[in-house]
């Protein structure tokens, strides 16, 4: 089976030549243009999203060898949480390599978090599939490369580390309120302001309203910081 020029250019970016190309094309099939003989990722996005797990797991057990369970679930869910597969995704260009229905593509799927996560955890899968646990264990550390060192500064998500910052000081929880909404219906943009009931706030945009939040209590963080 010949690969298409952008799966090619994706196995490349990889840096991983697949034995059996149709694990690559499987991989980045959307649902969306599944149908008769055609299989799309949903069951490979599963198992990779295991296969991704269990390598994380044992990279935080390696990098830090007296860490206890409680300091190491928020790392490992900071390094297989969807919003970081899709990093990983971008980084790679998978967004240009899926095949996606009409609707997906006008309504910007190349672009989505989801399906960049979840196309990730396919590809993942794929390898796994294509030459072993190894090979996709090499592949997940050298993409996610000083995710694993630096985890610490992203494992406590920042809506969680703003409301404890709030708790600590006796204050409300912070509040969040979309300020504007722009672009088109099928790919809105969303501006979010995060408050506390001491005046501090600050605000972000992004493509949905969960990542604007996170941004939004970020920014706040950062700002509680420096002063």
């Amino acid at each position: 089976m010949k690969l298409s020029a952008e799966l090619k250019a994706l196995q490349d970016r990889m840096g991983h030549r697949f034995a059996d190309p149709r694990l690559l094309v499987t991989a980045v099939t959307h649902s969306s243009m599944s149908g008769p003989g055609r299989a799309d990722n949903q069951r490979m996005e599963f198992l990779g999203d295991r296969v991704l797990g269990l390598v994380m797991a044992e990279a935080l057990l390696k990098a830090d060898r007296d860490a206890a369970e409680g300091l190491l679930a928020p790392r490992f869910n900071a390094l297989v949480r969807k919003e970081t597969c899709a990093d990983v995704a971008r980084e790679i260009g998978l967004g240009d390599a899926l095949k996606l229905g009409r609707s997906e593509m006008m309504s910007g799927g190349r672009r989505k978090q989801a399906l960049l996560g979840d196309g990730m955890e396919a590809v993942i899968a794929a390898v796994y599939l294509d030459s072993g646990f190894e090979a996709a264990r090499a592949l997940i550390l050298r993409l996610w490369g000083t995710r694993i060192g630096s985890v610490d500064e992203d494992a406590k998500d920042p809506k969680t580390a703003l409301q404890e910052w709030a708790q600590a000081r006796g204050l409300q929880p912070p509040s969040y309120d979309e300020t504007a909404r722009t672009g088109p219906d099928h790919a809105p943009v969303f501006t979010i302001a995060a408050r506390l009931s001491s005046g501090e706030s600050a605000q972000a945009t992004a493509g949905n309203k969960r990542q604007a939040e996170q941004a939004a209590a970020k920014a706040l963080l950062a700002t509680l910081s420096d002063s």
